[in-house]
């Protein structure tokens, strides 16, 4: 593997084996243009490797080496493989050997939701679609885009309402932007108003009233009479690419989360830790705070982990205790350093495309990481040899929140916050490295597979 050094920083090339992790990546996010497409495709890929659904409403039978998945508003995923080796008597300072390693990250990214009437008649026949935002996107970027439509249908199907996926990859609407000579200062930062100036354009004629729900009902397979409501949201379909001229980029739409959701379900999939309970959760709802019964401040985590302890036998106790020795990891995106503006950043908790894994930390306690959880995580990856960065916002500038302290106000244990570096976080067409993916992935497997039990905040035992 060659090594190239550029000022001061020792960087290895691309590899073939990090292309192909890439155009893998690259395919499950073309499969998941909702946060619908995305439980679905995070479900194939556990079911195709033998993990069994557990619903909800059903009874759940959990045993030593199972390996077991479960499903909440078909749009938040969790995971969960027994150790071979699971044993709840003590063998840790009094403490509780059974525990969970966990990782979460999300499934949905900023967008436009249709409104339940969707279309919007104007002049001259024009035929608009009213959406409204769906977190917080860099709105002049999804300008002049020719777009298509995911998203869930729920139709009647005789006595009952059946939830349909559909995916319109056709181009159609468009959010066209205003022409400079109608307003010189749109040239350099066009102000944009979301009820007037978002909504795309769908018809100038050739459809009328009603059009939508006929388009979504041929969709569906159903009459339109059929069509009850819908979830359904604009998406761009330009497709992901790796470009430069060293092969060291990836762009496509999606990449916060489903980068990090993707990278977490592989090392998840290929860890092998016989000594813990390993999780793995894709939540919804992270751009809109979260506080929904799917996303991650909800009792989804908590109502699992609580199931999980009650099939395999054990007692409330055991799973207070159980938490107390375990560990999460919230995997959400990075601020890669923009070369543009450098200003933007702090001095030296910065990160670079390419880099590695991002260790986010910050005072307020948006991130949940704290000298434990950095000083476990940090152990992991040295022993490995595997490369990793820190993140933390300019001390005058407080940035977002994520999964990891959300998660923590219903199941609460030791935590860390990672994410991979990107550039243009929110924008319709982010940008990370080529290898960013697969180094972590290398880093969350090493989590996975490091057998790791927490004695309070005072003794952490790694093997």
């Amino acid at each position: 593997m060659r090594i190239y050094n550029f000022e001061g920083v020792t960087l290895l090339s691309v590899t073939k084996e990090d292309l192909a992790v890439s155009r893998d990546l690259l395919e499950f996010i073309d499969r998941s243009p909702s946060m619908f497409h995305t439980a679905t495709t995070v479900r194939a890929h556990l079911e195709a490797a033998g993990y069994v659904y557990l619903p909800e409403g059903a009874a759940w039978k959990v045993v030593r080496g199972g390996r077991y998945l479960t499903v909440r508003n078909n749009s938040s995923v969790i995971a969960w493989k027994v150790g071979e080796k699971f044993d709840k008597a003590d063998d840790f300072d009094g403490t509780a050997p059974y525990h969970f390693q966990i990782a979460v990250a999300h499934g949905d990214s900023p967008s436009y939701k249709v409104k339940a009437v969707p279309e919007l008649k104007g002049e001259q026949d024009t035929l608009r679609l009213s959406v409204e935002a769906y977190g917080g996107m860099i709105d002049h970027t999804w300008l002049d885009r020719p777009l298509g439509l995911a998203g869930r249908v729920l139709v009647r199907c005789g006595s009952k309402i059946e939830s349909r996926l559909i995916t319109i990859e056709r181009d159609i609407a468009l959010i066209p932007s205003l022409a400079i000579h109608l307003d010189r200062k749109s040239g350099l930062a066009p102000e944009l108003n979301r009820a007037v100036d978002l909504m795309p354009l769908f018809s100038v004629g050739e459809l009328s009233e009603g059009a939508f729900r006929q388009m979504i009902a041929m969709e569906a397979g159903v009459d339109a009479s059929n069509v009850l409501s819908f979830d359904l949201f604009l998406v761009d379909h330009t497709g992901g690419r790796i470009w430069g001229y060293k092969d060291e980029f990836v762009s496509a739409g999606h990449l916060d989360d489903l980068q990090s959701a993707y990278a977490a379900l592989k090392a998840f999939l290929a860890s092998d830790n016989d000594s813990d309970i390993s999780v793995y959760a894709c939540f919804d709802n992270e751009e809109v705070g979260s506080n929904t019964k799917q996303g991650a401040m909800s009792t989804f985590l908590r109502d699992t982990l609580v199931r999980i302890n009650s099939a395999l036998g054990l007692s409330e106790d055991d799973f207070h205790r159980a938490l107390a020795a375990s560990m999460l990891v919230s995997c959400d995106n990075a601020h890669a350093l923009h070369p543009a503006h450098p200003e933007k950043y702090d001095s030296t908790n910065q990160c670079r495309l390419n880099g590695g894994i991002v260790i986010k930390e910050a005072a307020r306690q948006s991130y949940c990481t704290d000298a434990v959880s950095r000083a476990v995580f940090e152990e992991i990856l040295s022993a490995r040899n595997l490369p990793y960065q820190v993140f933390a916002n300019r001390s005058d500038m407080p940035g977002g929140s994520t999964l990891g302290n959300l998660s923590n106000i219903q199941v609460s244990m030791h935590g860390i916050d990672v994410g991979l570096p990107q550039l243009a976080m929110h924008s319709v067409f982010e940008t990370t490295g080529s290898r960013d993916t697969a180094l972590g992935i290398q880093a969350l497997l090493a989590f996975y597979d490091a057998d790791i039990v927490i004695s309070e905040a005072d003794s952490i035992k790694i093997s």
